[in-house]
């Protein structure tokens, strides 16, 4: 008999195709999000669940569901899973790191070079049809070559950003929970540790590429954004929550840093209603990782899990390897 599997949001079709070879599949290819209450009616019965970031793996839905034995996120984030909980009842947890470093890095230079240089407020202001001759001021943004780019998180991602500063000659400085090794920094554009203070006070350009958990919460808030320089600009291509949205906007209202390129948000995708008053933020929605390319090879990332976990091998990607039960 077939493993069961549901599969929570809408993904390639040839993918589900793949997956109905080996496992008896629910999919949700309407992309419906699911309510709390909806997600774990659909788990019912089911022998393992593909997800995102959008569905909340709680230790309640998790105990609900005691057949359950493997939970695979397709994200590199996995603050959605209670892992305790998971681990716990047995029930393995997988996720999709690497796969995304390069696009991911990608992305945040392109929020901050549009951050930078004024993209979006300019293009809103010329659609505007407010262009009627040109000024020797007009939009007068920040350079980036020769500047500092700060990193909050050297992962492998955070490292491919900093790689990326070389033909930009930049001047890379990062703060870490543990510093990097000696190649790693080298690989990084030369990259120097620093404490966080420093970080922010040197900082032309910030870069927050850090997981969120409790101790990462509002990691910037307003003491933060206070230590920043006026005429620095802000990246956040890591987790809703790590940046105080309050505490932004404030500092983005009141010019106390030039500008913020944001693809994540707290409470996403209900983020704050004030983000879309001010012209110095460029806003995109959790599109980081969104080259296809990248995104196949995340779903194939979260199938070989799944695969390996349904035929009780160890999974590629697995988060919790001290689960002892096996089901």
């Amino acid at each position: 008999m077939k493993a069961k599997v549901l599969v929570a949001r809408a993904t390639f079709p040839d993918v589900i195709e793949r997956l109905q070879q080996q496992f008896e599949v629910e999919s949700n290819q309407e992309d419906k999000i699911f309510s709390p209450a909806e997600l774990l009616q659909k788990m019912q019965g089911k022998d393992a669940v593909v997800i995102t970031a959008s569905e909340k793996m709680s230790a309640d839905v998790i105990v609900a569901n005691p057949q359950l034995k493997a939970i695979c996120n397709v994200a590199v984030g996995y603050n959605n899973i209670d892992v305790a909980a998971a681990t716990a009842a047995g029930v393995m947890v997988t996720n999709t790191p690497d796969v995304l470093n390069e696009t991911t890095a990608d992305y945040a230079w392109t929020l901050l070079m549009a951050n930078a240089r004024r993209v979006c407020e300019s293009e809103h202001w010329l659609r505007a049809g407010n262009w009627k001759h040109w000024r020797f001021d007009s939009f007068l943004g920040a350079d980036i070559h020769g500047a500092t780019l700060g990193i909050l998180g050297m992962g492998r991602i955070g490292q491919a950003i900093a790689r990326r500063s070389t033909g930009f000659d930049m001047n890379v400085i990062y703060h870490n929970r543990s510093r990097a090794t000696p190649e790693q920094e080298a690989y990084a554009n030369n990259a120097r540790y620093v404490s966080k203070e420093e970080l922010l006070r040197s900082a032309d350009h910030l870069i927050l590429v850090l997981p969120y958990s409790p101790q990462t919460h509002h990691i910037i808030g307003a003491a933060e954004l206070a230590l920043m320089k006026p005429t620095a600009t802000l990246v956040n291509i890591a987790r809703g929550g790590i940046v105080d949205d309050v505490a932004l906007i404030a500092a983005l209202r009141e010019n106390r840093i030039a500008s913020a390129g944001l693809d994540v948000f707290e409470n996403e995708p209900a983020l704050h209603p004030d983000f879309l008053t001010l012209s110095n933020v460029v806003l995109t929605p959790h599109i980081g990782s969104g080259s296809e390319k990248t995104r196949r090879a995340m779903a194939d990332c979260a199938s070989a899990n799944l695969a390996a976990a349904m035929s009780g091998q160890q999974p590629p990607n697995l988060l919790n390897p001290e689960v002892k039960a096996k089901k």
